[in-house]
């Protein structure tokens, strides 16, 4: 998403219930490498966007090295696979917050600074 000038992209935000059906697909295939692919096939998202979350979310997926056929796949970071379901959606949900809450921010911002012109230009006027 892009405000202006100023590119904003949410990692967590408005995807939350991708990132879960990956997390769900690599709990039920435990200990192996998936491709984007697999992943894709799996879970029903197309493959762009599984690529996509799996790139822009290092904090829960890690990708492996490449194997001799040049085949890229991916698995849960180690502090992920040791967490509990109920603990990844918390992680989950608190990141998704922060990412609000940092929109909010943003937005509070921009409208103060339209509110701050507005008062000095007014009496001009």
């Amino acid at each position: 998403m892009i405000f202006g000038i100023i590119p904003i992209s949410f990692r967590f935000r408005g995807k939350l219930r991708r990132l879960a059906q990956i997390y769900q697909c690599f709990i039920e295939h435990p200990g192996t490498g998936l491709h984007p692919t697999q992943i894709a096939r799996h879970t029903g998202i197309s493959f762009i966007e599984v690529n996509a979350r799996l790139q822009a979310t290092p904090e829960l997926f890690v990708k492996l090295p490449k194997r001799p056929d040049g085949i890229t796949r991916y698995r849960l970071t180690s502090s992920t696979a040791a967490k509990s379901r109920e603990e990844v959606e918390k992680f989950l949900i608190v990141s998704a917050r922060k990412e609000s809450l940092i929109l909010y921010a943003f937005g509070t911002m921009v409208t103060f600074m339209l509110l701050i012109i507005v008062i000095l230009v007014a009496p001009v006027l």
